[in-house]
């Protein structure tokens, strides 16, 4: 039996479902897996722990938080502002955990666990156990992250801050930065606690990053240095590695019936732009109508899938029938991969900058909140691989400009969508044999079988 290995995700669709793949590879290396989940996240796991018999879940009870609903344990069910008791809640797991640790004939020798559960980094002291950060977002950001995390004072008291450590000394303005800088009080022991554990993660035994070489390289060889130590390994994207099917991810069913596949089966090679914004925001009726009524899709002249809320379905109605709109879940990576998607604008969440890449799909980015000003950083001005249609999170884009730019978007061989196919072949190679990630996951693999029972 392979080493015991411990993990840990954190409730979001976007750490949990990278942390899922990257256990899955872990499994298939001959490591045997425990994963820590609370019963409603128990479903999420489903696909994998009929995959294979290395893993076996842990479900402890979800410890109540005073402002959340009761039933809420993942962030998709309350939006983004649920993050911060989220994982204070997730911390009291602490008691429970050592309690089981103690009394199991064969415990963990060592844990990995997301990187909002900075917390867990004291876990594993006490257990006396490495402790592997898992960062399901990219280097650059995690960079970003960290050195505001031990800058806080000075990042918040400054209107523009300047990453002079960083390569190419990027700068961000203050309403730029990722939510959680921006978020919190200091006077709030919550808010204080995840940005501590986000400097806890510093003293980890190793960071597992879920990005490639062609992608970040500089920002992995910035953390290493920073770092002090080779430990950081890039095994992304997590998804496709080891060329094994992807686990099936995200929920199930569609909102609909709609048949998109089909729908986009009608349609010309890179002629249709999807538009969808993640798990976590609700478009204001104003954005909406800006996009989807008035409205930026339809005078653009190009055929559209729009993806909304389940409740926001009936603020929104297609208008030439050269669009459609899913109501809830759409599968993403289908759609993106389908030849008839030339374009796709995006948040610029992690996952979908990654799913983007693996299409070879060029991005119209509008971020809004978390990380996704970063994101979209990094794929406008480093890889130009993606152009910016608008920003901000309450921003209602003027419908005709909007329409400009996606009609000019699409139209064409864009220097950006010929990037955006050269930036997936290089995602393709990081994952196959000899390719970056494949050798990292590797050197993560060997790494892990050799930490045994003390």
């Amino acid at each position: 039996m392979g080493s015991h290995i411990l993990v840990f995700p954190f409730p979001a669709q976007g750490h949990m479902l990278p942390l899922l793949d990257l256990t899955h590879h872990l499994a298939t290396n001959g490591l045997t897996i425990t994963i820590l989940v609370t019963p409603k996240n128990l479903p999420i796991l489903s696909p994998l722990l009929s995959s294979s018999p290395n893993i076996q879940p842990l479900v402890l009870p979800f410890p109540p938080h005073p402002t959340l609903p009761p039933g809420v344990e993942n962030v998709k069910d309350i939006g983004n502002h649920g993050n911060l008791p989220i994982v204070n809640s997730l911390a009291r797991l602490e008691d429970p955990l050592i309690q089981w640790f103690n009394a199991h004939l064969n415990p963990p020798v060592a844990m990995v666990s997301d990187f909002f559960l900075g917390w867990s980094q004291h876990l594993a002291d006490q257990l006396g156990i490495p402790r592997i950060c898992f960062f399901s977002s990219g280097a650059f950001l995690t960079s970003v992250l960290d050195y505001c995390c031990r800058n806080i004072s000075l990042v918040r008291s400054q209107d523009m801050t300047v990453f002079h450590e960083l390569p190419n000394s990027p700068s961000f303005a203050w309403e730029h930065l990722p939510t959680l800088i921006r978020a919190g009080k200091e006077s709030d022991p919550e808010w204080k606690s995840v940005v501590d554990g986000h400097i806890a993660n510093e003293s980890s035994w190793g960071w597992v990053v879920n990005t490639f070489d062609a992608l970040e390289g500089e920002y992995m060889e910035f953390l290493k240095k920073f770092l002090g130590h080779g430990r950081v390994f890039g095994v992304g994207p997590v998804n496709l590695l080891g060329g094994s099917d992807p686990m099936t991810r995200g929920q199930s069913v569609s909102g609909s019936d709609f048949d998109v596949v089909g729908w986009l089966d009608g349609k010309g090679d890179g002629s249709v732009v999807y538009v969808c914004f993640g798990s976590q925001k609700f478009l204001t009726s104003d954005q909406l109508e800006a996009l989807a009524l008035v409205s930026g899709l339809e005078d653009s002249g190009v055929s559209y899938v729009l993806v909304v809320k389940p409740e926001q379905g009936g603020l929104v109605r297609a208008g030439s029938g050269r669009g459609v709109v899913i109501k809830g879940w759409a599968p993403q990576e289908a759609i993106l991969n389908h030849r008839a998607v030339g374009g796709f604008v995006s948040h610029c969440g992690w996952n979908s900058v990654l799913e983007a890449i693996l299409a070879g799909v060029m991005i119209l980015a509008w971020p809004m909140e978390a990380e996704q000003y970063v994101n979209a950083r990094l794929l406008v001005e480093e890889h130009g691989v993606a152009v910016r249609v608008c920003e901000g999170p309450n921003t209602v884009p003027d419908s005709a400009r909007l329409a400009r730019t996606i009609a000019e978007s699409m139209s064409g061989d864009k220097a950006e969508k010929l990037k955006a196919k050269e930036m997936k072949n290089k995602a393709i190679e990081a994952v196959k044999e000899g390719g970056s990630s494949l050798v990292d996951l590797e050197r993560l693999v060997k790494e892990l079988s050799s930490f045994s029972q003390k």
